[in-house]
C-alpha cells in the first residue's frame, strides 16, 4: 500500500495499481507523482512532493521527466504549478510515441539489409562456419518461442523443400506463427508439405495453410518436426500441451539423419488415408 496525502486525508493506493500504471512507460517515482497529480488537477512540486511522499530532491527531475513524455504541463507562475493532461489523452500520446518508436527501429534493421555491415558480418559468419565440427551444428531450443524462431529462420532460408508433421493444435500455431514464412518460400518455389490431423477445429488453419503447402491428414500426431532442404532438423522433446515457457525442442544439422526422418514422414505421407490431400 501507498497512502497520499491529499487535503490532510490519506488516499491509499494499492500496489498492484501503482506497478500498472508503470505499463504507461513510469518509474515507480513518476507513477506516484503523477497519480498525486491527477488527484489534485494542478499543484506545486512541493506539494506533489508531500502527497506522494517522493523525496523534494528527486520531485524537480521527475517532473521534467513527465513533461517530457506528455503527462504533464507545468504553467509559468510563482511558484511554478503542474496540471495533469487526460489519462485518456495521455494514452494516445503514449500509444503514437510507441509506434513511432518502432517504426524508426523497424527502419534501422531495414536499412542494415542493405548495409555495408551486413555483408561485413555475412563474410565473417561465413569464415566462422568453415570452423565448426559437425558434432557442433545442432543446439538445444527453450521454450516454444524459440521453437518457432528456429523453424521460421529454416523456412526463411529454404531453398527446396519444407516437411512438418504436427499435431491438431500445432497446425493452428503454425497458421498464425509462420504464414509469412510459408507464403515467401512457397513463392520462391519451394515445395511445402504439412502432415497433422485434419479436423473441425483446425478447420480455419487449414483454409490459410493450403494457400501454400499441400496438407494431408493423420489420424493420430505427437510428433512434432520440421524438416528444410533434407538438411536441418528440428523437432520437439516434449508433448504439445505443455506449458509454452517449458517446452524445449532440438535443431539439427544432418545431411544424412534429416533424410533418414523424411523418408519415415515419407512412408507417413504415402498411405492411404481416410481424409484427402488438400
Amino acid at each position: 500500500m501507498n497512502a497520499f496525502n491529499i487535503g490532510g486525508l490519506k488516499m491509499i493506493i494499492e500496489k498492484k495499481f501503482l506497478n500498472k500504471i508503470k505499463d504507461f512507460g513510469l518509474n515507480s517515482y513518476e507513477a506516484k507523482i503523477w497519480t498525486a497529480l491527477l488527484s489534485r488537477g494542478i499543484s506545486t512540486a512541493g506539494e506533489l512532493s508531500e502527497i506522494s511522499n517522493v523525496p523534494r530532491s528527486r520531485s524537480y527531475d521527475v517532473l521534467e521527466s513527465l513533461e517530457r513524455k506528455g503527462f504533464i504541463i507545468m504553467k509559468i507562475d510563482k511558484p511554478i504549478k503542474y496540471m495533469a493532461v487526460p489519462p485518456e489523452e495521455v494514452i494516445e500520446r503514449v500509444k503514437k510515441k510507441t509506434l513511432e518508436d518502432a517504426q524508426k527501429q523497424v527502419d534501422i534493421i531495414e536499412n542494415l539489409k542493405t548495409s555495408d555491415v551486413l555483408e561485413e558480418l555475412k563474410r565473417i559468419h561465413s569464415k566462422g562456419i568453415d570452423f565448426i565440427e559437425p558434432q557442433d551444428l545442432s543446439a538445444y531450443l527453450k521454450t516454444r518461442n524459440h521453437y518457432y524462431n528456429q523453424i521460421d529462420s529454416m523456412i526463411k532460408n529454404a531453398s527446396s523443400s519444407v516437411f512438418l508433421m504436427t499435431t491438431e493444435e500445432g497446425l493452428i500455431r503454425k497458421s498464425e506463427e509462420l504464414k509469412r514464412a510459408f507464403s515467401k518460400a512457397s513463392k520462391r518455389g519451394v515445395k511445402i508439405k504439412i502432415l497433422a490431423p485434419l479436423t473441425k477445429k483446425n478447420e480455419l488453419a487449414q483454409e490459410i495453410l493450403k494457400k501454400y503447402a499441400v496438407l494431408k491428414n493423420i489420424d493420430k500426431a505427437t510428433m512434432r518436426i520440421c524438416i528444410v532442404d533434407n538438411e536441418e532438423i528440428v523437432f520437439a522433446l516434449l508433448s504439445d500441451n505443455v506449458d509454452p515457457n517449458y517446452d524445449s525442442a532440438l535443431w539439427i544439422k544432418s545431411e544424412f539423419l534429416a533424410n533418414s526422418l523424411n523418408s519415415m514422414l515419407q512412408l507417413l505421407w504415402n498411405q492411404k488415408l481416410e481424409k484427402k490431400t488438400v
